[in-house]
């Protein structure tokens, strides 16, 4: 891409949307520029131009999104076909299963969420589609990060901020990886507490009709009711079954 095609103030627009989260639905001017790493005075035209098209509403002092926001992220929803071919096979998944299943893609150092069929709350934050964890720690990452060439996968580890949700959470970029490279061959990714205590999770890539990594599944389950060495003999077929299903239909 040109120079000359870049556009800036767009750019900057995004990167102040992007620091509104979970933790911080609302935001004042200054919070923003701290945030973004972006002066005060761009921060405060684009959010009182996000008010102003009605995508955030602004008390005086602070600023928050409203539903309209949402349309930027049905747009890839409704655009790609992929959350709709995956989501019935995640429902049967998740019926056999007995447990949460899931899936996701990768967008830079974290996985976003694209499908995902219920059948109880295992972790402390609700997750939908939209919804974003670190890659890094995450079953679902794993799995998309060994599918990466090796050189990508450590630049994107070397881009992300390696906190330790938990006292299980591997941070160490060469053991992290050494871990790419069994989930690799394994085929699969099982994660024992590391992205919150009481959850373990177990991942395998999606591969459309042309052998490519496209997105990633996963079945959640509490490790009071499934220890992590247990998930693979529980759950690991029928991942591999929904995985053969969905291969010959993702082009």
């Amino acid at each position: 891409m040109r120079e000359t095609d870049f556009v800036s103030g767009f750019a900057k627009g995004l990167r102040v949307i992007e620091a509104f989260g979970e933790t911080r639905p609302r935001l004042s001017i200054t919070d923003a520029s701290k945030l973004t790493g972006l002066d005060r005075a761009t921060v405060r035209r684009s959010l009182l131009t996000l008010a102003d098209l009605g995508f955030a509403d602004y008390d005086g002092k602070f600023f928050t999104l409203t539903p309209k926001i949402l349309r930027l992220g049905h747009a890839y929803l409704s655009a790609t076909p992929l959350p709709a071919l995956i989501q019935p096979h995640l429902d049967q998944l998740s019926e056999r299963a007995g447990q949460s299943a899931s899936a996701s893609v990768l967008d830079g150092t974290e996985i976003v969420y694209i499908a995902r069929a219920s059948q109880r709350r295992v972790m402390s934050i609700n997750l939908t589609p939209g919804s974003r964890l670190p890659a890094f720690c995450a079953s679902m990452g794993r799995v998309l990060l060994a599918a990466l060439p090796e050189s990508e996968a450590r630049a994107v580890l070397s881009r992300t901020d390696l906190k330790a949700n938990t006292p299980n959470t591997k941070t160490d970029p060469d053991a992290l990886m050494a871990e790419f490279r069994i989930v690799r061959a394994a085929g699969y990714a099982i994660i024992d507490q590391e992205l919150e205590i009481g959850l373990c999770s177990i991942a395998v890539p999606v591969e459309n009709s042309r052998g490519q990594t496209v997105a990633a599944i996963n079945i959640g389950a509490p490790a009071a009711h499934v220890a992590a060495v247990e998930m693979a003999e529980r759950y690991l077929s029928l991942l591999l079954e929904t995985q053969k299903a969905l291969r010959p239909i993702l082009h």
